[in-house]
């Protein structure tokens, strides 16, 4: 059998344009509409070609140009920091919003063509190496059987949470097929890979057990996680439970992603800092840690190569050390904690990412580009990746997000390779 792998240029290539952000700005004002319809029939195209063909497609990705993050996970020398940004792709980026006029949050996440186009607008604006697929963390509930809004000016919304144990099995559907409930994240991922054409690796996600249980508990964010550590402290068994049938769907979702293309993983355990150590240890780190061997064990049976992963446990300083000694390539962490506190309790054997306070960037220049290099002196320029301490935040300026991650780079070339 013989596979045909069209490509389709556009008559203006975005991706091959250097502009300024206030051009960028203005080309996406006047050309967005035109642009944004064409390659949503060109990426349609395409996914139809590649549907229920994945992993025959997958030998044919374009080769990987700049692996600068991949060898700073591994531990692999650089010549100098790589840097990306959690929610890099989202409300601070202009054509986001437009892109948001006309599309629904979750309806982009569930179509592979509109995730794709908007993975790659922060890759087109700023000189980053690494580009992290469109999603939510909140998918797996969706998959799960659970209603999830993305309301304007509250997040995430869950209507109906779970509110005692018995709900487990009355609101939720735990034997799903995951790479067919979530099969339109792997199509994302696939048709990026090769829209990226190399040129950046591609990270996948997923959010963590406890993280994914206190949204699935509290039908929201929440300030205190009262309701979730309430079910911690009196339904002890049925709260494991629970975090492991979860752990068991995000083994399979992240394996799927990296069959699919993912070439990093990231682990979200967001609401970490809500636990005391004790609890911590009880109800996040075994099921980490099962995640990281889960994935891992999973690929090698399979055949496919491992990638790296990444966990980011926010505000969880004293599972750094723990966490070091898991089977997780890289400790990412948050602007609470010294770099080199973080580095001691690490040890040398893992890479860290992070940590500059996002509120940073409401700074000017001039202070950022400090920052920036106070950052990379106290960290160092190996077995680091450069990022922010949580996402980047929707108000912060664009042209301030570029100073970050050029003085990265400025700041951690280095010859001594």
């Amino acid at each position: 059998m013989i596979w045909i792998y069209i490509r389709v240029y556009p008559v203006t290539q975005i991706s091959d344009i250097s502009l300024s952000s206030k051009a960028f700005d203005h080309l996406f004002d006047h050309k967005i509409d035109l642009f944004d319809d064409y390659m949503l029939q060109m990426s349609t195209m395409f996914v139809e070609l590649m549907n229920g063909n994945r992993q025959t497609m997958d030998n044919t990705f374009p080769v990987l140009k700049n692996d600068l993050m991949v060898r700073a996970a591994n531990g692999v020398k650089t010549e100098r920091v790589p840097v990306w940004v959690m929610r890099q792709a989202g409300r601070y980026l202009p054509e986001f919003q437009l892109f948001r006029q006309k599309h629904d949050f979750f309806d982009i996440c569930r179509s592979p063509e509109l995730a794709s186009e908007v993975t790659l607008m922060p890759i087109r604006r700023f000189d980053l190496d690494a580009a992290i697929i469109f999603s939510d963390i909140l998918v797996i509930p969706q998959a799960l059987g659970m209603e999830v809004q993305m309301v304007g000016g509250v997040g995430p919304v869950l209507p109906t949470p779970l509110t005692k144990p018995e709900d487990i099995k009355t609101l939720l559907k735990l034997d799903i097929d995951v790479e067919k409930e979530l099969d339109y994240v792997m199509k994302a991922i696939t048709l990026t890979r090769h829209k990226l054409e190399g040129k950046v690796p591609l990270i996948g996600f997923s959010g963590a057990p406890f993280t994914l249980m206190a949204y699935m508990i509290e039908g929201g964010g929440s300030k205190t996680l009262a309701k979730t550590k309430k079910w911690l402290y009196q339904y002890p068994d049925e709260s494991l439970q629970l975090l492991d049938e979860l752990t068991h769907v995000i083994i399979a979702y992240l394996v799927a992603q990296v069959k699919a293309g993912a070439q990093l993983l990231q682990v979200f355990e967001s609401n970490a800092g809500f636990l005391g150590p004790k609890q911590f240890n009880e109800f996040s780190l075994p099921f980490l840690n099962k995640i990281s061997e889960g994935v891992k064990q999973a690929l090698n049976d399979l055949k496919v190569p491992t990638v790296p992963m990444i966990v980011f446990a926010k505000d969880a300083h004293m599972a750094i050390e723990s966490l070091s000694h898991s089977q997780y390539d890289v400790i990412s962490v948050d602007w609470a904690i010294e770099p080199s506190r973080a580095r001691s309790l690490a040890g040398n054997s893992v890479t860290l990412q992070g940590n500059l306070d996002p509120c940073a960037l409401y700074s000017d220049v001039k202070q950022i580009d400090l920052m920036v290099k106070e950052m990379v002196e106290s960290f160092g320029t190996q077995r680091y990746i450069a990022n922010l301490g949580h996402g980047i935040y929707p108000d912060v300026n664009p042209d301030h997000l570029a100073v970050f991650v050029d003085s990265v780079h400025k700041y951690s070339q280095t010859t001594d390779i």
